[in-house]
């Protein structure tokens, strides 16, 4: 609306200065109301063709008065225009179309459907974790908020095929549904599973009876907010210290540590050899808390030393942030 109130104020002294200029010559040069007009474009426009009646020291004078007028109203709209392009409606334009360019280039990428309490949490851990993700909801407010800090968003309905695409489904990693009802939650994870079967899926479950639609649905996993707060609660008054050193490691306050998880890809000079061997702890300080196999898919807590590693192992893993780089350099994970 301001775009369009500034845009306004710009045609109206436009005409303002036309009807001056055109309302002067009339009176000064006794011509007609055509050429009234014609000598005022030509002087604001400085563009010197010909008068069109032979001009008196008053018509000079009213010229000189009329260039200075335009020179500053054509300052003004030249600055308005530099403004629209940095402040208003065409920054937003600007912003979105080269937002779009670089989600049409995402790949391995997550997104995350709705932005509200649930989804504006998840966010802000995707932000810490400098991973390519994409948010989208319907409300425009969030959306242009979410523009504004440099975060990929579309605004859509998250449950429509167009939509999922058009935020690059077919090559995203994975997918959080946290929407405000269970029925869209299930309708966006059918959407979603039957548009990238390999996708990884994480729902939000409102209702009790909502985990098993939604993995019926084709969520790998689903998680209930009020479960889960109920749950910490009674962890803070039961095992308060065991909380506070999860704090830590979830990054819940000053980050300290990191839980992470790192998968042995192809070429790491850590294949089939054995925990011993691979020297974790020595080369990067970190402490390899469990590991899922690739065969059998099973997580194998405080792994022994003997422990062989294969290629496509995912080992959890505590340390810091430089800690946990460094071994996935060694993984080839990266």
């Amino acid at each position: 609306m301001k775009g369009y109130r500034k845009f306004n104020f710009v045609i109206t002294i436009l005409i303002a200065l036309l009807l001056i200029g055109t309302v002067g010559y009339k009176f000064l040069l006794d011509v007609s109301i055509v050429d009234a007009l014609y000598m005022t474009v030509i002087t604001i426009s400085t563009v010197g063709y010909a008068e069109v009646a032979t001009m008196d020291a008053k018509a000079k004078l009213f010229t000189i008065f009329l260039i200075f007028l335009s020179l500053g109203t054509v300052g003004y709209i030249f600055s308005s225009i530099v403004s629209s392009f940095l402040e208003g409606d065409l920054k937003d334009a600007w912003r979105r179309r080269r937002m779009e360019v670089g989600i049409s280039k995402l790949k391995d990428h997550y997104i995350i459907c709705g932005g509200g309490e649930t989804g504006g949490n998840a966010i802000k851990q995707f932000k810490k974790s400098s991973v390519p993700f994409i948010v989208i909801d319907k409300d425009e407010g969030i959306i242009r908020e979410l523009i504004e800090n440099k975060v990929y968003a579309i605004q859509g309905d998250a449950t429509q095929e167009e939509v999922l695409d058009k935020a690059g489904i077919k090559l995203a990693k994975g997918l959080i549904s946290s929407l405000s009802t269970d029925a869209d939650n299930v309708y966006t994870v059918l959407t979603a599973r039957e548009m990238n079967s390999s996708l990884y899926i994480v729902s939000r479950a409102i209702n009790k009876n909502a985990n098993e639609r939604l993995k019926k649905a084709g969520a790998n996993n689903t998680i209930s907010p009020n479960e889960i707060g109920g749950t910490r609660m009674a962890a803070l008054m039961l095992r308060p210290t065991v909380i506070a050193f999860l704090d830590i490691v979830t990054h819940d306050g000053d980050l300290i540590l990191h839980l992470e998880d790192v998968t042995i890809c192809e070429d790491s000079i850590i294949i089939n050899i054995s925990l011993m061997e691979a020297r974790i702890p020595e080369k990067t300080g970190l402490i390899v808390l469990a590991i899922k196999t690739i065969i059998d898919k099973k997580l194998v807590f405080n792994p022994s030393s003997n422990h062989v590693l294969k290629m496509g192992d995912t080992m959890v893993v505590l340390g810091t942030e430089e800690q946990v780089i460094k071994l996935k350099k060694i993984a080839k994970d990266i």
